[in-house]
């Protein structure tokens, strides 16, 4: 458990928060290793629901969320149509 590693510290600087430190350097080499390469490497269960509720969440604005939903769209058509919205944009401005 992260408690367990590391222990806050009052910054010397006032309203800015507590600064927080490893406990000893077993935990510093500990937390060096939680970086978000190996979090996404291990792909644990409640980062792939919130990916997948991220995704929804997107494609609800755009307004494709039935046919994503669905599996109607491949990763290259949401490419393009990402693409394309931005193209939109651009030649907007």
């Amino acid at each position: 458990m992260l408690a367990d590693l590391v222990r806050r510290e009052p910054e010397v600087v006032p309203g800015y928060p507590d600064r927080i430190l490893p406990v000893n350097e077993a935990a510093a080499k500990e937390l060096a290793k939680r970086t978000l390469t190996n979090l996404y490497n291990a792909r644990p269960a409640w980062l792939d629901h919130a990916h997948k509720a991220l995704d929804e969440a997107v494609a609800d604005a755009y307004g494709w969320g039935y046919d994503f939903r669905a599996g109607l769209l491949t990763d290259d058509e949401i490419l393009e149509k990402l693409f394309e919205i931005n193209r939109e944009r651009c030649s907007a401005s």
